[in-house]
């Protein structure tokens, strides 16, 4: 089983590495280069909104199916990417794509914390998160070396013997499993609500990080009809019989906790991270390559702190490590801050691999004690609502550091000096989400453990 969720995970963490360093032949090929971003927005709209209810589905039909069926959906999306003709189609069979790569990350990690218990699970976690971190370093180099011996088309067609592969493994693995005694209720109007209001206020920060500002009307309208239709998704949940995503689960400090931190650091780091290769490459003059080369510290120390990271919630618990995790990027935010014409080469990658190691640190640890606090009922909503506000947290920080770079452009700042401002926006939304990161309950592992033992996990910390 393990097997089939690392090959899911590998293929949901490559593809847009892979298709990155394709799309320029893409274009060149086949036009419309007016639809070029969309290629990528399209896909992560459909993988964002798609988490929840992926994995509230595996809550109410099971694992397996549920789990295969967002396989099939992933395969299907990519070998349709690869017969596309033109880029409207290509980004149709992106938003496929990326509907059923929703469920690939979240049921991955929903079923290893089903299946095993919290010391193993721990082990586990940290395994996939490696996974991620190969994947996205093999990911650009297997694109270029696919893009320049063969047709781009093999970048999506690439998918489909280890989708395969990884469908037949899920298929056989769990075919014992439970099925639920009666057909469950779907809250369609809450999955109604929940889509249009997150597509909503994805097209909002997509708008605003193409134009660098957050007043226009193409970015308020969408932004306050998605906040609408949401507080209306909030008002449907309270009555559903089976809620989409049960409020109740916003009644654990540890998941509140746990949404915050996690929502926070991806908006730091991830919104930061877009922008460190444009400094190294403008501001200090280096090579793409050695640009590249900057950035890989930063996935080495978050996959050989995330493998020690769940090693050491069983030892000293989530709360010490979590916030060691967020003091180190914290750490890693006041460096970048500095950055200067003067920085090096070894100190770029000295303070990206400091960003690393707190991001190892904060999210494996916090996905652990989210899965051990909740009931087994809501295993997987609950997994995946914190994966979700990860990549909000992610899409939110591209927009907002876009717009501060813009801004001091605008107002006639060389790049240098307009990048030093990302940094230290990043900085001061570090420090907001190491204040939230005090909001973890002070319990312990073997707590945890004892809840799951006595099967009443949701008193664990909450």
């Amino acid at each position: 089983m393990l097997v089939a969720i690392m090959l899911a995970i590998f293929l949901s963490a490559m593809e847009s590495t892979v298709v990155a360093l394709a799309m320029p032949t893409v274009v060149a090929q086949l036009g419309g280069i007016r639809f070029y971003s969309w290629v990528f927005s399209g896909y992560l709209l459909t993988q964002t909104v798609s988490m929840p209810l992926w994995g509230r589905f595996s809550d109410l039909y099971g694992r397996r199916s549920v789990y295969l069926i967002g396989l099939a959906t992933f395969l299907a999306g990519s070998a349709l990417s690869g017969t596309a003709q033109d880029m409207v189609q290509l980004v149709a069979f992106r938003m496929i794509q990326g509907l059923g790569a929703g469920s690939l990350m979240t049921l991955g990690y929903t079923i290893i914390g089903e299946i095993f218990g919290l010391e193993r699970r721990a082990k586990m976690q940290g395994y996939i998160s490696g996974v991620w971190g190969v994947a996205s370093m093999v990911g650009p180099p297997l694109g270029g070396l696919i893009t320049d011996h063969a047709s781009w088309r093999w970048v999506f067609y690439l998918n489909l013997p280890v989708g395969v592969v990884a469908m037949a493994l899920v298929a056989s693995a769990l075919r014992g499993e439970a099925r639920p005694g009666r057909r469950p209720a779907i809250d369609w109007w809450g999955v109604a609500c929940f889509t249009t209001g997150i597509v909503l206020v994805m097209l909002a920060l997509a708008e605003a990080g193409r134009a660098a500002a957050w007043s226009g009307a193409a970015v308020v309208a969408p932004l306050a009809a998605g906040g609408a239709v949401l507080a209306a998704f909030v008002a449907v949940e309270r009555r559903a019989r089976e809620p989409i995503v049960p409020l109740r689960l916003f009644a654990s400090r540890i998941v509140v906790a746990a949404v915050v931190t996690r929502a926070l650091a991806a908006m730091a780091m991830f919104g930061t991270l877009a922008f460190v290769p444009l400094f190294v490459q403008t501001v200090m003059g280096l090579t793409a390559t050695r640009s590249g080369a900057v950035l890989a510290p930063f996935v080495l120390g978050w996959v050989l702190l995330s493998a020690t990271s769940a090693r050491l919630v069983l030892r000293v618990g989530y709360r010490s490590v979590v916030i060691a995790g967020m003091g180190c990027l914290a750490g890693a935010f006041l460096l970048l801050s500095r950055w200067g014409m003067g920085l090096s080469f070894v100190g770029a990658m000295r303070d990206v691999l400091l960003a690393g190691v707190g991001m190892g640190l904060v999210i494996v640890p916090m996905l652990i004690a989210v899965q051990s606090a909740v009931p087994r009922a809501d295993l997987g909503v609950a997994t995946s609502v914190t994966q979700f506000f990860m990549s909000i947290g992610g899409a939110v920080g591209v927009s907002v550091m876009g717009t501060v770079m813009a801004q001091r452009l605008a107002a006639g700042l060389p790049l240098a000096d307009a990048l030093h401002a990302v940094f230290v926006t990043g900085l001061v939304v570090c420090v907001g989400a190491l204040a939230s990161a005090f909001l973890v309950p002070p319990g312990r592992a073997q707590d945890l453990a004892r809840a799951e033992m006595r099967g009443e996990p949701g008193r664990a910390g909450g």
